[in-house]
């Protein structure tokens, strides 16, 4: 899809009237005069975890970006505000669809990363955000509890990006691989007791470093996001059973605050995107500050 559009100012904008409606998709689509390396227009991405939450919010960033953008997560149904953003997608001229799948069902992810890039006729980009959390203190752990946090947040990540490169790597055309990791594979974090997650984000990080030396041959970037806390529901939901944690937590960072799913709109593009096209193997961490101290 190649969309020819031109400067419009906010003067000229008016006086277009009720006849001539702003056209949505030129406000994202086809540009080629504001920082045309961040435009995704006609990429195929997909999207892990994007049910709801942060993996949503950015599946909907890379829609405006103009990518085709595919959301997977094993919610029977995604949230409510998914309709929306699957509208506005097809405002933009792109689309925004659901699969269901569990990433740790291999099987099955591999025959729905190959019938969308059989569908579409390539493959781009991936979003690997598909992750679980637990809070369990390390004398109390099950060995199936922390198995099962592996085998999501990182059995799950790893075979989600390979399904992905192997389509990558079908098509010829390389791509860019982004998988959510967190800054507590970084740092111990103080007040929350979660060691098997904390070491699973540790090995996202050390996954992505060895598979973009593996797979830039192949012109398969891979990077890493590490946010820092972000203030969503579940955690919303956190703060009702430990309301000193509301307190707590913004006085650990910087900027004195927690972080908002929007706030890594930004950075799921910029990294699917040509805009960092000379980096892999990297890890773009946002937590405010927190490990910085």
């Amino acid at each position: 899809m190649s969309i020819n559009i031109e400067t419009v100012s906010p003067t000229q904008k008016a006086a277009r009237g009720p006849a001539e409606p702003a056209d949505d998709a030129a406000v994202f689509l086809g540009t080629k005069n504001r920082l045309p390396e961040f435009a995704l227009t006609d990429k195929v991405v997909l999207v892990s975890g994007a049910g709801r939450g942060l993996g949503l919010v950015q599946a909907e960033a890379l829609v405006e970006a103009g990518a085709i953008v595919y959301a997977l997560d094993r919610l029977p149904e995604p949230s409510p505000e998914f309709a929306g953003i699957r509208e506005k997608a097809a405002r933009l001229g792109t689309k925004l669809e659901y699969r269901r799948i569990d990433v740790r069902d291999t099987e099955l992810l591999n025959s729905v990363v190959e019938q969308i890039a059989n569908v579409e006729g390539r493959m781009d980009g991936l979003v690997a955000a598909a992750g679980i959390q637990q809070e369990t203190s390390a004398l109390e752990y099950s060995a199936k509890d922390s198995n099962t946090m592996m085998e999501v947040n990182v059995t799950g990540v790893f075979m989600t990006a390979q399904a992905v490169a192997k389509q990558m790597i079908r098509f010829g055309t390389g791509g860019s691989i982004v998988m959510i990791a967190s800054m507590s594979g970084t740092i111990a974090n103080k007040g929350l007791i979660c060691p098997a997650y904390n070491a699973s984000k540790a090995a996202v990080l050390q996954l992505g470093r060895n598979l973009a030396a593996e797979w830039g041959q192949y012109n398969i970037r891979v990077n890493t996001i590490s946010p820092g806390y972000i203030l969503t529901k579940m955690v919303e939901d956190l703060f009702v059973q430990f309301p000193d944690r509301r307190e707590e937590w913004p006085k650990q960072n910087m900027l004195g605050r927690l972080s908002r799913p929007e706030e890594y709109r930004g950075a799921a593009v910029f990294l699917v995107s040509d805009a960092s096209s000379f980096m892999t193997g990297s890890d773009l961490r946002m937590d405010g500050g927190h490990a910085a101290w």
